[in-house]
């Protein structure tokens, strides 16, 4: 599970920098009639990061048995600004702690 995480980490934070990036230098550079940082950066976000993001996720999710609305607010971190950082800070936060806060429980007995 650790290395599930160490992986969702570190794609949280590439991912967001990298939209942050598009956000703040290369849509203002395309507004400037600059375009080429903004398709390259576009290109390696919405083809290599954001889908390299989404299977950290679903490792994560499998490893921890995330509910179903965590993994889809940990997918839209990935396309909203800042949004990213603030989601890895709760999902580790929850995860080191108990993992019970994000996980679906099992039933104590089975009919």
């Amino acid at each position: 599970m650790e290395g599930a995480l160490l992986r969702y980490r570190v794609m949280a934070y590439v991912t967001g920098v990298a939209l942050l990036a598009l956000f703040a230098v290369a849509i203002p550079l395309t507004a400037a009639h600059h375009p080429e940082f903004g398709k390259v950066l576009g290109v390696a976000h919405g083809v290599v990061l954001y889908p390299l993001y989404l299977i950290t996720i679903v490792q994560l999710a499998f490893h921890t048995r995330l509910r179903w609305w965590w993994v889809v607010l940990m997918a839209l971190a990935g396309v909203v600004p800042v949004l990213s950082f603030v989601m890895e800070h709760h999902v580790t936060k929850a995860v080191k702690s108990d993992g019970g806060a994000l996980a679906v429980t099992a039933p104590d007995h089975v009919p």
